[in-house]
């Protein structure tokens, strides 16, 4: 005897997988709009006249610490080094619910979204290195690999319900490869000075991150310390702090210590308890029963939420709403002395400029067409390939993760103001350009089912 499962079961379980992939696009695509008006505020306080108390701000030596331990960073440092690395903590856990439950739990539906982010990263840095090789602005060529997925989303956003969701969950699946390799690309190829007794200290701390998830601990404050202790130990170790947010991202537990049917009993019995006592009519009965089954009902649900949702639900408002809009406030400030022409006449700006706009385009949409062709990968359902050309475009808008690099590449300097206007105009031809070709992707979709 076959069981068939119930449709409202279905229904039910189809939520649970699609609501957490509907909250984090709803987040990315309202970040987007502030992430602009920030970096146009930071543009516009770089080039005025108070530029000077832009700089001034950022470089104010910042001082935390118990006793005679303190560590001291420029409040530029802290946001890079040490907010960064709740961002780059969050972007870990999205990567792990989505090899988890999302594209990437299957080799057959994280080959597409895989072949596109790797042909997005090696054709921009390609184009890059052909236009700079031979001198130090080759270090730059980490900086066009990126995709910014809350610039990208929320440009997709403006079109609605008339790009399929398929192609939205497609766009993030390869975005968070993306940022999979950027993270591989700051940790191996723009560290300096290793320090090998840091590197030993984090290893350990690390080991003991995975013992005390393997022993079954779920309470936050313990991977909060050991994260402490890690991120502390990447601080000086040459290999920059915030690929430690990753690695504790990937300790976290991602199973509840509750399952769903036994949160169902005991949710029950709490609310047939609660039921006897209001029936019971005891003045001291019903006083207390009512906070006692709020109070059991609250830990029930923490049990039956595992601790990677617990986190990326804590942290994810204020890594979208807050440290993003300040990392772009605080370092997408860039004068305009060189001029515009600097897009052309600097290799650095124009290595960056053509990787993004050039090359991501290319990249994703010749990796993807190859994916399909050999039959290692299928388009999904609604998606065609103007679709995928539209986003590879939209792969073009580089901004935090590029901005990121670059500060990484070269530091202060003119070479970083060339590299940052590329990325702006990249971005912004990239996000035009996306724009109207989905929109003309749209308009055919429309058309062809109007006719039919």
């Amino acid at each position: 005897m076959v069981l068939k499962p119930k449709v409202k079961d279905v229904r039910r379980a189809v939520r649970t997988v699609a609501r957490p992939i509907q909250e984090f696009l709803r987040l990315e695509s309202s970040s987007g709009i502030l992430l602009f008006g920030f970096t146009v505020l930071a543009l516009a306080w770089a080039n005025s006249a108070w530029a000077r108390s832009y700089d001034e701000l950022w470089h104010t030596e910042v001082s935390i610490g118990i006793g005679s331990y303190a560590i001291s960073r420029s409040l530029l440092h802290w946001i890079n080094d040490g907010l960064m690395a709740l961002f780059f903590f969050v972007v870990g856990l999205e990567i792990k619910r989505e090899m988890l439950i999302g594209e990437l739990a299957s080799l057959r539906k994280a080959l597409l979204p895989v072949a596109a982010a790797l042909g997005g990263m090696l054709v921009p840095a390609l184009i890059y290195v052909v236009l700079n090789r031979g001198t130090e602005r080759v270090a730059g060529w980490g900086i066009p690999v990126a995709t910014d997925i809350a610039f990208s989303l929320g440009v997709l956003a403006l079109l609605g319900k008339r790009i399929p969701i398929q192609l939205k969950v497609f766009l993030t699946a390869f975005a968070i490869v993306d940022d999979i390799g950027a993270v591989i690309v700051i940790a191996f190829f723009y560290a300096s000075g290793i320090v090998w007794g840091h590197l030993l200290f984090a290893a350990i701390v690390l080991l003991l991150l995975l013992a005390v998830n393997w022993m079954g601990v779920r309470h936050p404050l313990v991977y909060a310390f050991l994260g402490l202790l890690l991120w502390i130990a990447f601080l000086d170790s040459g290999i920059h702090a915030t690929v430690a947010g990753v690695l504790i991202a990937m300790t976290i537990p991602a199973r509840s210590s509750l399952d769903r049917r036994g949160f169902l009993e005991k949710a029950y019995d709490i609310l047939r308890q609660l039921e006897r006592a209001d029936k019971t009519e005891d003045p001291a009965t019903t006083e207390q029963s009512p906070q006692a089954s709020v109070r059991a009902l609250a830990e029930l649900a923490e049990e039956v939420e595992s601790p990677t949702q617990r986190f990326e639900h804590a942290f994810h408002p204020w890594v979208t709403f807050f440290i993003v809009p300040l990392f772009a406030l605080s370092n997408a400030g860039v004068t305009f002395e060189q001029g515009l022409d600097a897009l052309v006449t600097n290799p650095a700006a124009l290595g960056v400029f053509l990787g993004l706009v050039l090359g991501k385009q290319l990249g994703i949409t010749l990796f993807s067409w190859t994916a399909v062709k050999i039959r290692i990968a299928s388009l999904p359902t609604a998606v065609t390939w103007r679709h995928i050309y539209g986003v590879g475009w939209l792969g073009g808008i580089g901004f935090t993760m590029s901005l990121f690099i670059a500060s990484l590449a070269f530091g202060p300097s003119l070479l970083l103001d060339a590299s940052k206007l590329g990325i702006y105009a990249a971005s912004i031809v990239s996000g035009i350009g996306g724009l109207w070709i989905l929109r003309r992707a749209a308009g055919v979709r429309n058309e062809g089912q109007n006719d039919s």
